[in-house]
């Protein structure tokens, strides 16, 4: 699947997009996955209430099933103006 990073994420992570082979069920368990994979991973996801995630263009929360998706994108929340 498509991993998608935006602002601040994007900066902490290093990377715009990448794809991922993951066996995770939930959005909570590739969040997981990807903590472990390095340090730079776990500061972008150390505080989950700070994020916003969309599965396949659609806001969701971090308990959303992976069968079948295609793109996780992950944002802080946004502000109006």
């Amino acid at each position: 699947m498509d991993v998608l990073y935006f602002a601040w994420v994007r900066e902490r992570i290093g990377l715009p997009k990448e794809r991922i082979e993951t066996d995770a069920a939930t959005v909570a368990d590739l969040v997981d996955e990807l903590r472990a994979r390095e340090d730079r991973y776990a500061a972008a996801f150390a505080d989950l209430s700070a994020l916003r995630v969309a599965v396949d263009q659609e806001l969701t929360d971090f308990d959303a099933p992976l069968a079948g998706v295609r793109e996780v994108a992950f944002f802080p929340p946004m502000t109006g103006g």
